[in-house]
Order: structure tokens, then C-alpha cells, then sequence
């Protein structure tokens, strides 16, 4: 069996490649809109880690009406809850027995209610994974800290390529206060496995 699981190189997704590697023969895919090469830090992480790698084209116009939304309401999280449902759509139609993503059980966003995961799954007769849907903040902290070299820091500092990085591309484009919409917070870059780690 296959999955594709959505990946930004930190520590969720990484994480989660790792719970499916078991089960699953896991192909990492990291969704673009085509703005700039952050893609490029997540395929350098699954090169690290050692799974296949791809890149998922996702549509510009999504990009656009998320940054619209992100304008409007001030905030992030709709605009990025439309890009990942629209990441997990477009996933949905490779040639895959599942797809994933490293969403946790305490996420603000993006989250994705059981009604949306069963129609990606009836639609595309895929199976939808969250394996860290059962996990709080906590608890992948310690199995990343036991597990993973990753790096920490500001948002704007850490090179990745989640949906963000584009997206405050775009707002920046726009001419908007990139700092006005995205609060200041951490992201993580999973520079591999801990070669501490047991076996």
C-alpha cells in the first residue's frame, strides 16, 4: 500500500511519515503554487530522511482567494484551511491507496473534520490518514525530541516549504503587512533522524 502524505520538511509531517512508514510505502509530497523554490527545503529533508519526493501543483487560484481571505478577516486561519483542503484534494487524485497529513489532535489549523475526510475518501476512493490525530502538543514534542534533529525559530527566520511561506510571498506582493496577518510564532525544519535514536 501507498500514501502520499503532504509535507512542509518540519516536524509534524515528518513525524507522521514516520508512524506510516510501517504500513505504508510513503511518498512525500509538497503542494506549490509555483511562488518562488521553498519546495526545494522540503526535498532536501526527504532526501535526509530517505523517502520519494514530489511536488503536487496546486492552483493559483486557490492562492489567491485564500490571501483574500486572509486580507478580510485579518487572521490566517481560513485562508489556510481552504489550501490544505484544496492540497489534500489535489493529492487525492495521484495514484495512491491513501493520502496523510501531520495535522495533531490540538491544531487550530489546518484540522479536518470526519464529514471532509469521508467525502475526499468517497470521491476519490482513497483513505484519509491523520496519524497524529490522536496526539497533543505535548506528546509529539517528546517523540520529535527523542527522535528528530530539528531546527527551531521565528516563522519568517526558518527555511521550509509549508503553505505560509507562499502565501506571505503573495501577501507581501500585495503590498499588505505580512506581520498584520500572520501572529509571530515558531516554525521547525527537520534537518533528519537523530542518529542517537535507537532502532
Amino acid at each position: 500500500m501507498d500514501v502520499a502524505l503532504l509535507y512542509s520538511g518540519g516536524k509534524d509531517s515528518t513525524l507522521a511519515a514516520l508512524l506510516l512508514d510501517r504500513f505504508y510505502d510513503v511518498t512525500l509530497v509538497t503542494g506549490t503554487f509555483g511562488v518562488g523554490s521553498d519546495w526545494r527545503h522540503a526535498e532536501r529533508a526527504a532526501e535526509r530522511l530517505g523517502y520519494p519526493f514530489r511536488t503536487l501543483d496546486l492552483d493559483p487560484a486557490v492562492a489567491d482567494d485564500a490571501v483574500d481571505r486572509m486580507c478580510d478577516d485579518g487572521y490566517p486561519r481560513h485562508g489556510i484551511q481552504q489550501v490544505h483542503e484544496h492540497a489534500l484534494e489535489r493529492a487525492a487524485t495521484l495514484e495512491t491507496t491513501a493520502v496523510a497529513d501531520g495535522t495533531r489532535r490540538d491544531d487550530r489549523v489546518p484540522t479536518i473534520p470526519r464529514s471532509t475526510a469521508r467525502s475526499l475518501e468517497d470521491r476519490h476512493g482513497v483513505d484519509y490518514l491523520a496519524p497524529l490525530a490522536g496526539f497533543g502538543r505535548g506528546a509529539v514534542d517528546h517523540l520529535v525530541d527523542a527522535t528528530l534533529d530539528v531546527e527551531t525559530g521565528p516563522s519568517e527566520a526558518i527555511t521550509r516549504a509549508d503553505y505560509e511561506a507562499e502565501l506571505r510571498v503573495l501577501l507581501a506582493e500585495r503590498g499588505e503587512a505580512v506581520d498584520a496577518v500572520f501572529p509571530p510564532h515558531d516554525q521547525t525544519y527537520v534537518r533528519g533522524v537523530d542518529p542517537d535514536t535507537p532502532k
